[in-house]
């Protein structure tokens, strides 16, 4: 295409210069553009080219299922689990003769990633496949020993996105500690994380408030890959018996790297994961859905982007939002009305979060200030209604009750993240042996 386009330019201008309507040296002026043109172009796309990067299921199937050769696969995942040119892994394997696929676990919003966790937690058989499925939620969130009888090799690929408390790498650390007990094996494909590798913020793991939102003591927000947080599950003992476990890394990963520069496609994860943007924003409000007072967007065409409740003036309360000055966001205020979920049909004002810099931005500290400003807004703590079986819920999910405690205290949100200051710097230095990627 570049030739030809040089060509066309080189004929028509030797054409007009016949007719002594141009000079040579603007001839020359028009060909040098045209080149530079041509050079600057392939540098983009050759750079283009090299950003995309290759997944752990990439890797094992360029080497052609090593070490899975005849054995029975029992496969963790579900559809947004895709390779490089968006194949799902279900697909490569259940089509794979070196290997014997015989049955699927799914996590958290099931195969196909459009679940609710009201849904059915039954095993059942895949149309697709003529495979058992079975769900690792509700009261099985870790595979059993009838599950793993006809098994040799427990093989996991999930998407992550990068928050201590989205529950899949609680699902991989539960299924390879039965993998241990049953004598499996155990493999890890890998894949990136969308908040980066460098990215390390928020609250502590506190032992006491250990839930299936919370099972490892790492950060709310980690930066650390599937593979690189199941060697630390294995190295730390933090599982009661260890499988033999296999972690097949990526290829042209870094840690600087957010989704953007991977070059791949985004799958929706769940129904309200649906872009790139979403694991930022489901970091900043998720836990604040579980006030009985506010809503996160769940309803709405933004879930996790949008922050209200009845009753709020949302050009007060954005006002108020953007005078704190956190750095790298701004608050637009919004009326909205949700079409789904405990405010359907209701009026609510709040506001909307636009990150300016995702790779500069601090998550958890926009989360914890909105909730802060909420307490001024409607005058009381939106907690306050909460049952004492739901109190205990919000702080299992956040792995702590110090946020809730804290606040209520009128601790400024800055005194609080300083005092998680040791326990952070204390974890960047534990899981340093367990990086398999290089930071810039």
């Amino acid at each position: 295409m570049e030739k030809s386009l040089y060509r066309i330019v080189n004929g028509f201008i030797k054409e007009i210069l016949k007719k002594k309507v141009l000079i040579v040296s603007i001839h020359r002026l028009i060909l040098s553009f045209c080149t530079l043109v041509i050079i600057i172009h392939s540098i983009y796309l050759d750079d283009l080219q090299a950003t995309v990067i290759d997944l752990g299921i990439d890797v094992l199937v360029e080497n052609h299922f090593h070490g899975l050769e005849g054995k029975k696969i029992g496969l963790i995942t579900n559809l947004s689990a895709v390779n490089k040119n968006g194949i799902s892994t279900l697909e490569l394997f259940y089509h794979c003769p070196q290997v014997n696929l015989v049955a699927i676990f799914t996590p958290e919003y099931g195969l196909y990633c459009m679940g609710s966790d009201k849904q059915s937690t039954a095993s059942y058989i895949d149309p697709y496949t003529n495979l058992p499925v079975y769900p690792l939620q509700g009261e099985t969130v870790k595979p059993t020993d009838d599950m793993l009888a006809n098994i040799d090799v427990l093989v996991f690929d999930l998407q992550d996105i990068g928050t201590r408390s989205f529950t899949f790498l609680s699902t991989m650390g539960l299924a390879m500690e039965a993998a241990g007990e049953n004598g499996k094996e155990f493999y890890v494909l890998d894949r990136p994380n969308p908040l980066g590798g460098e990215r390390v913020e928020g609250m502590p793991f506190n032992n006491s408030f250990r839930s299936f939102y919370n099972e490892w003591d790492i950060p709310y927000i980690h930066g650390m890959t599937p593979c690189e947080i199941a060697g630390m599950i294995n190295g730390e003992n933090w599982i009661f018996k260890k499988p033999k476990l296999t972690l097949v890394p990526m290829k042209n990963w870094q840690r600087h790297m957010l989704w953007k520069d991977t070059g791949l496609p985004w799958m929706p994860l769940s129904p309200y994961l649906t872009d790139e943007e979403s694991p930022f924003y489901f970091a900043i409000s998720s836990f604040l859905g579980l006030s009985p007072l506010l809503n996160n967007g769940i309803g709405t065409a933004l879930p996790y982007k949008l922050v209200g409740a009845q009753k709020i003036d949302p050009f007060t309360f954005a006002r108020n939002m953007n005078k704190r000055k956190i750095p790298f966001c701004y608050f637009r205020p919004v009326f909205y009305w949700p079409f789904f979920g405990k405010f359907q049909g209701k009026t609510l004002g709040g506001c909307q979060i636009h990150i300016q810099d995702f790779s500069k931005v601090k998550l958890v500290e926009i989360g914890l200030t909105l909730l802060q400003e909420m307490m001024t807004e409607l005058n009381q703590d939106p907690l306050a209604s909460l049952t004492a079986e739901q109190l205990e819920f919000f702080d299992r999910y956040c792995g702590t009750d110090e946020i809730r405690k804290e606040l209520l205290s009128g601790k400024r949100v800055q005194a609080i993240m300083d005092n998680w200051i040791p326990y952070l710097e204390n974890f960047k230095e534990k899981r340093k042996k367990y990086l398999l990627y290089p930071s810039d």
